[in-house]
């Protein structure tokens, strides 16, 4: 039986083409290494994936004007993200999927692991998790009898500078999880991590709240944009 012609080969696409860019841009990546891309490139790289039928370098540049680098565009609101020209759904999707990779990754740094004794680990995990939010957001780590994370839970999302607390939620969540001693974390969306007089008496209250149940407050952590303040570091718990 003769067999079928499938006629040539396909031509491997032009150097010039915007098919030959994404080509040169993989292939550095995958020899070189993440470094030898930069940030605009890599953004790109990721919108490879979501719209392949789109040049995605003018998108690149959009999103790295308006936010300022690769870490701010993936960490960036939603609605934000979308309102940058010619991402849309796919390409908002793409970049939210490598932010929550990302976290995932460093959360697996400090999972399972004593955390006061991985503090640079601890510090750099709640860093991706809030220093870019743009809206008040306070977190509960319950930590178990030898200091391993158990569950990193948000309480409660606020405004902009305020975020409503229960201390009786606080203790309930504790007793659920059979944590023994917890760490305080919210973040300011001004970028300055200096504790307000709100957050001074809100930590006194949910550290008498869960002495009446034996639940030790090992800190309380403030995180601004690349800063951050320890409770007990500065003696205020």
């Amino acid at each position: 039986m003769d067999s079928l012609d499938l006629g040539p080969d396909p031509k491997p696409a032009s150097p010039l083409s915007a098919e030959g860019h994404r080509q040169r841009l993989r292939q550095r990546l995958l020899t070189a290494g993440p470094d030898s891309v930069a940030d605009h490139e890599l953004l790109e790289l990721v919108l490879f994936l979501a719209l392949p039928r789109r040049d995605t370098k003018p998108i690149a540049r959009a999103l790295l004007n308006r936010f300022g680098s690769f870490a701010n565009a993936i960490a960036a609101p939603l609605q934000d993200l979308r309102s940058v020209e010619g991402m849309g759904e796919a390409g908002s999707a793409a970049l939210k999927t490598v932010h929550a990779a990302a976290v995932r990754l460093i959360r697996a740094e400090v999972q399972g692991r004593p955390v006061l004794s991985n503090w640079d680990a601890l510090m750099g995990y709640l860093n991706a998790q809030l220093a870019r939010e743009r809206i008040e957001q306070f977190r509960i780590l319950f930590l178990d009898g030898k200091n391993r994370l158990l569950a990193d839970e948000a309480q409660a999302r606020g405004t902009v500078n305020h975020t409503p607390v229960y201390p009786r939620e606080v203790a309930k969540r504790a007793l659920e999880l059979h944590a023994t001693a917890l760490i305080l974390v919210h973040n300011h969306p001004s970028g300055d991590p200096t504790p307000s007089r709100p957050d001074l008496d809100m930590t006194a209250e949910i550290k008498r709240a869960l002495e009446t149940i034996d639940v030790v407050v090992h800190d309380h952590i403030i995180v601004g944009n690349g800063k951050w303040l320890s409770f007990r570091q500065q003696g205020l718990l």
